[in-house]
């Protein structure tokens, strides 16, 4: 018998097959206790972190923590209400201040998650008879607010700035335009040609908007993300972020300086038809981001932990995805999902957690091991998990044995 359901059993039977071996499930892992930004409880036992996107490990911040308790006995526990009834309050337009001074921006607006950031931005910026054009690497947020919207989609190639200036030199040249780019992308951890793409769309008469969730925190002077090291600044029309990485707690935004974006607060379905943040989740954000603002130090560190542990990876015999350290995401390329498995089973083992990411989430064939490294690793941790990964490749046959 066949029901709803029923397309998804090839996948089920996959699944139970993995969990016969007596693997552990690598997307059902339950953290029993957080001890730090590096540092939790999995199975009884203590486990290094190095699969969180807790970039600059504000998660535990003092400051961060003391303002969320305060909200809670103040405000309460929810809103339960949309932003445009009863569900704006002092946080709300505090963490908005916050955003706008961060960034240096006119405007900016707090949505409940990251993914309905974009959600909302791609379906309401772009309608019927309007262009988006996308890297074929796009995060599935953005992939899922082109399906809700109108807008024609066109892809290019991943990275490659002479197909972004071919697709968009084939399209009319009176319609309306907006090119979607991303700082970081999270799988490989390698970041955009912001400078050439932007200068390519502009030629063209598109507007840009660029996904910083990955970059906030640590590119750029001030860490506002990849489009500000890239000097593009004044040409990127609108950022979409997220509190769920740098900031160390959950939520979304977009800051703009474009004069009408405020109308975006009536007509953003996923903006408007949703409750708002609860009061103790918006203070910890404001107040990690203006901390943000002077973690100068702790950009320095993580930048210092990314160079370590991907030089050691490569000199161990691994294949990563990026040559040279690009961000603080490491990805550790295995050839199968067999191998990529039992490298993700043998560093738990040892008390190490990562991501184990395979398709559809990675393009067709791809089984990676995900590092996202913090700012609070310290360079002995590193250390330590560089030796993890020796002693968890050589067990399941990653490298070889002289490694």
């Amino acid at each position: 018998m066949t029901d709803l359901l029923s397309k998804f059993d090839a996948l089920i039977a996959e699944r139970q097959a993995l969990l016969d071996t007596g693997v552990t499930d690598p997307f059902a892992i339950v953290m029993e206790k957080v001890k730090s930004p590096t540092l939790a409880v999995i199975k009884g036992k203590d486990t290094i972190l190095l699969g969180t996107y807790n970039y600059m490990g504000m998660t535990f911040d003092p400051d961060v923590i003391d303002a969320g308790k305060r909200a809670l006995d103040e405000f309460g526990a929810g809103t339960t209400g949309s932003r445009v009834l009863n569900g704006t309050y002092q946080g709300h337009a505090e963490c908005e201040a916050a955003l706008r001074e961060f960034y240096g921006t006119k405007h900016a607006m707090v949505f409940s998650t990251g993914y309905q950031a974009n959600l909302g931005m791609m379906s309401t910026l772009a309608g019927k008879g309007d262009y988006i054009i996308l890297d074929a690497d796009s995060h599935a947020s953005i992939y899922d607010g082109c399906a809700l919207g109108n807008a024609e989609i066109v892809r290019f190639r991943h990275n490659s700035i002479e197909d972004l200036d071919k697709r968009l030199g084939r399209l009319p040249a009176d319609a309306q335009k907006l090119v979607v780019l991303e700082g970081v992308y999270s799988m490989l951890g390698d970041i955009a040609p912001l400078k050439e793409m932007v200068a390519v769309a502009k030629k063209h008469g598109a507007m840009v908007l660029c996904d910083e969730a990955h970059g906030m925190g640590f590119f750029g002077e001030h860490g506002r993300g990849v489009f500000e090291e890239a000097g593009v600044e004044a040409d990127v029309d609108f950022v979409v972020g997220t509190f769920s990485k740098s900031v160390g707690t959950v939520g979304g935004f977009c800051v703009s300086n474009h004069p009408k974006f405020d109308v975006l607060r009536l007509v953003c379905r996923p903006y408007v038809f949703t409750a708002s943040l609860p009061p103790s989740v918006v203070a910890t954000a404001a107040t990690s981001i203006r901390k943000l603002m002077h973690a100068g130090n702790k950009r320095a560190h993580l930048w210092e932990n990314s160079r370590r542990l991907h030089g050691g990876l490569r000199e161990l015999g691994f294949t990563l995805g990026t040559e040279t350290p690009q961000s603080a995401i490491i990805a550790v390329i295995l050839p199968d999902q067999q191998l990529a498995v039992g490298m993700w089973q043998a560093l738990l083992e040892l008390g190490l957690y990562v991501n184990m990411a395979r398709p559809p989430a990675t393009p067709a064939g791809t089984y990676l091991l995900r590092c996202s490294l913090c700012a609070e690793h310290s360079a002995e941790q590193v250390e330590s998990i560089l030796g993890m990964f020796a002693a968890a490749g050589r067990a399941v046959g990653a490298i070889g044995q002289g490694a």
